[in-house]
């Protein structure tokens, strides 16, 4: 049975910041609050809770995973970004969307797309997911939590207990956070490509 901590969504509690960490950090699996819904995330290198995070979804090896990152300084770590790609990141970080770019050697082989080596970054709005990587120092591997067979991601703590929670060793109840998923915007071409348009405004994305 999975633990569930409630955190406050404004001003997030350390100890409990805490004691979501350690449970990442052992190698669990948790459910956390984004500014566009709950996601699951994991430590980078647990090579079992991703498989886990792939089960629960039902992904092939096709899906791009998620970094998602404190902030702008840590995504020149994981992704290769040139000054256009780096403007659009900036002009629309911290908020809902997800920036496909390469990734870096830094980035696990096993978390990037396996044809094209991308990887998702994204910095997201949110107190509680923004504590949780402050104290981590490190990025979340990250997916938004869309069963399969639904559009949207699920919305409340308590149902996701019950549907999840033999899945997750970790819920975090960090209120209504959005319902919509991330935008997701594909820069890791010439021009950019709207490879889902979700929460954040795509217009400028438009060709």
């Amino acid at each position: 049975m999975s633990q569930m901590l409630q955190i406050h969504p404004e001003t997030p509690q350390s100890r409990l910041i805490s004691q979501a960490v350690e449970v990442i950090e052992r190698g669990g699996v948790v459910v956390y609050p984004t500014d566009s819904g709950y996601a699951l995330g994991c430590q980078l290198d647990e090579k079992q809770a991703v498989e886990r995070i792939r089960r629960i979804r039902q992904l092939d090896d096709k899906h791009n995973f998620t970094l998602v990152c404190r902030d702008l300084s840590a995504i020149a770590t994981y992704a290769k970004v040139d000054n256009i790609a780096y403007r659009a990141i900036k002009n629309h970080t911290p908020g809902p969307y997800t920036f496909v770019l390469h990734a870096t050697n830094e980035v696990p082989r096993r978390l990037k797309q396996p044809k094209r080596k991308t990887i998702g970054i994204r910095v997201p709005d949110n107190r509680i997911a923004q504590s949780l990587l402050a104290a981590m120092a490190e990025p979340i591997m990250s997916v938004t939590l869309i069963l399969p067979g639904d559009e949207l991601p699920l919305l409340d703590p308590y149902e996701i207990r019950d549907l999840l929670a033999t899945q997750v060793d970790l819920i975090i109840d960090g209120g209504y956070c959005g319902m919509e998923a991330t935008s997701v915007i594909d820069l890791s071409n010439d021009e950019p490509i709207i490879l889902r348009e979700g929460a954040g405004s795509v217009e400028e994305f438009r060709l």
